[in-house]
């Protein structure tokens, strides 16, 4: 069983990637692989709407090809598990999970769902608001993709700042902690 995640943060050591790190300690303790990929601050274009994807059903952004989404794409669908990590920006994603949700997104959907019945999580790092809103749109990604969203003991978001404030946020950190163990949990009871 292997996670892949994707940290939309363009701090590649930052607060969302010590959040997702801690989702994977508990994964880890599981037998889970895991692997992170770095998104945030990499060349990654928005969806043109061109619907050509329908067209080819290969898996593949046909439009855009010279950027990271299809590499990316071809993890998740590699992958038992997808998370999708985000810093909050004005009460939104990144600009580059933003392309990463639309694109793969719609991928799926004009492929027969290729997303369908993996375990999918939202991680987001916040400052101080705005951070349900991130939650939201990474679970409406999951949610059209008919991606299985484990639960927690809040939503899964830890608050800080400056480089690795986070880890101060004991209530954040143990929701991942939660978080690693249900997705492990999950991913064991229907992968078995």
């Amino acid at each position: 069983m292997k996670v892949v995640a994707f940290n939309g943060s363009p701090r590649k050591k930052g607060n969302t990637a010590m959040l997702i790190n801690s989702v994977f300690d508990a994964l880890q303790k599981e037998g889970i692989k895991t692997e992170l990929l770095q998104l945030g601050g990499k060349d990654i274009k928005g969806c043109l709407g061109c619907m050509k994807c329908f067209e080819a059903q290969d898996n593949t952004c046909v439009t855009r090809k010279d950027d990271i989404l299809n590499e990316y794409f071809q993890k998740m669908i590699e992958a038992d598990g997808i998370i999708i990590g985000s810093p909050t920006y004005f009460s939104n994603v990144s600009s580059e999970v933003k392309a990463l949700i639309d694109r793969a997104g719609l991928l799926s959907i004009a492929n027969g769902y290729s997303l369908k019945r993996k375990v999918g999580a939202a991680v987001v790092a916040v400052r101080r608001a705005g951070a349900t809103d991130v939650f939201d749109a990474i679970n409406k990604f999951f949610f059209i993709n008919q991606v299985i969203v484990p639960g927690s003991i809040y939503w899964n978001m830890g608050f800080g700042l400056n480089k690795e404030e986070v880890k101060d946020d004991d209530e954040g950190m143990n929701t991942m902690k939660i978080l690693g163990e249900n997705m492990g949990w999950l991913l064991k009871k229907i992968i078995a």
